[in-house]
Order: structure tokens, then C-alpha cells, then sequence
């Protein structure tokens, strides 16, 4: 089976991006180690959509081109604290304007290490990353999901202005919790007003 080569969205950007004390940049397959030092943590693990059982399994999947190219890592005092996937897709549209809706939002996700919870680097990172998505890439929206029992992600995305668009009622299935409510958040780039949470 072919497997398209996935979008780049990074390749017009001049890497690393700084904000005040991070540094983000694209994933290399050196980070699969970084990475993994926190991504196998039951807490973090709890909420992502895949768990691993052991690094090389890890590995395997964080070396997937089309995964790997649209991850970005996140850098605090030279140590890699976490990743920010951007996932662009296309806008819902009618076919006569399909063309015009290529690649005009992008799906967000992430995943950090719990050691640097509460100092607000996730929503630095996050933000920053918003703002490229808005300015360098020229996007029109972002996305977001979430379990419903995942508070601290969505409280998250209600900091950085994200709003609400979605409740899915038991439509959302966890390995362990079983069916759960999802949330789904979104933001436009003519509401991105300040790129600094609030």
C-alpha cells in the first residue's frame, strides 16, 4: 500500500522559533528518547490517544514520517519538555471552492512532561504555537479535542481564548474509562487578538 507524503507545514518557517523561555523547533528522530522519558508516564498516558509499552515500540511510531512531520518539540533550558503536533486539514467546503479550503486550518495536539506543570510553559508553548499557525503559516482556524475528565487540557485551551464548539455526548472512547464525553475547542485568526495567555 502507497502512503501520501504528508503536508510540511514547517518548511517555510525560520527554525528555532523562541518565545521568553522556551525554544520550539521541528522533531528530529534523535527526540524519540526525550520524548519518551515523560510520554510513558501513566498520567500523561491517561489522556494521549496511543500508550506504549516499551521505548522501542515508542520509537517505531514516533519515527512514522507523516507523524514526524508535523511534530514539533519544545525546549526548556536545553531540555525537551514536550511536543505540539500541528496537523493541517482542510476547511469544510463545497466542491465549486474546494481548492480555496486546502489546508487552511490545523489540528493541535500536545503532550509534556509533568515535571514542568504549573509554571505556564504548556501555555506558552501552545500560544506560540497558535501564532505561528496564524501568522507564518497564514491559517484560518485551529482545533482542539479532548476528553471531558481531561480538565487541565481544556481549561488550557479556554487560557490561550479558545472557545467551546463542541460536547459529544459518550462519543469519545477511552481504553480504560470506556465511552467518554469530548470536547472540541476552536479558534480564528481574526480573534487572535494577543498571542500571550491570559
Amino acid at each position: 500500500m502507497k502512503v501520501s507524503k504528508a503536508p510540511e507545514p514547517f518548511a517555510a518557517i525560520r527554525w528555532p522559533q523562541e518565545s521568553e523561555r522556551l525554544l520550539l523547533r521541528p522533531a528530529m528522530p534523535s527526540d524519540a528518547e526525550a520524548t519518551w522519558v515523560y510520554r510513558k508516564l501513566p498520567q500523561v498516558t491517561q489522556w494521549i490517544t496511543s500508550a506504549w509499552d516499551n521505548l522501542a515500540d515508542y520509537r517505531e511510531s514516533f519515527l512514522i514520517p507523516e507523524r514526524l512531520q508535523t511534530r514539533l518539540v519544545v525546549e526548556h533550558e536545553g531540555r525537551v519538555i514536550g511536543e505540539v503536533m500541528v496537523q493541517p486539514v482542510d476547511a469544510w467546503v463545497q466542491r465549486e471552492v474546494s481548492e480555496l479550503g486546502k489546508d487552511k486550518e490545523a489540528e493541535l495536539g500536545w503532550a509534556f512532561d509533568p515535571q514542568v506543570s504549573g509554571h505556564g510553559l504548556a501555555s506558552e508553548a501552545i500560544s506560540r504555537v497558535i501564532n505561528l499557525c496564524f501568522t507564518d503559516l497564514g491559517l484560518l482556524r485551529v482545533t482542539a479535542r479532548c476528553f471531558a475528565d481531561n480538565e487541565p487540557s481544556w481549561r488550557l485551551m479556554e487560557r490561550l481564548g479558545m472557545r467551546r464548539e463542541t460536547h459529544l455526548i459518550a462519543a469519545a472512547l477511552h481504553r480504560e474509562l470506556g465511552w467518554l464525553d469530548g470536547y472540541g475547542y476552536g479558534l480564528r485568526a481574526d480573534e487572535w487578538v494577543n498571542n500571550t495567555p491570559k
